[in-house]
């Protein structure tokens, strides 16, 4: 059973499968807990619930950024993987020639 209360930001390890996950939302008026595991997935769990998980608190993994396939250079700087330098570019203004109906991506 669980004896860890929700936090979120907090990182856990789920003893039965060796998952790590981190809590990314509380919503105390629902009685929802909502978590995400390493790999990206998201789950939802009512209190009743994370109360039968058997958990153990962790550190955050150094590579828990991985499964959204985010480089050196965008782990360092965040902003830098929402925001793409071509964005800027004026050749993104440019529309494509459509010929005979048929449009030239």
């Amino acid at each position: 059973m669980s004896r860890y209360p929700p936090r979120v930001g907090q990182w856990y390890e789920e003893l039965d499968s060796g998952q790590l996950f981190e809590i990314v939302a509380y919503d105390r008026d629902g009685a929802t807990v909502q978590v995400q595991y390493l790999d990206g997935e998201i789950a939802d769990y009512d209190l009743e619930s994370w109360g039968q998980l058997e958990l153990s608190p962790t550190a955050e993994p150094e590579d828990w950024r991985s499964a959204f396939e985010l480089d050196e250079e965008s782990r360092l700087d965040p902003d830098a993987a929402m925001h793409p330098l071509q964005w800027g570019s004026p050749l993104s203004r440019v529309e494509p020639d459509t010929v005979l109906g048929i449009e030239d991506y």
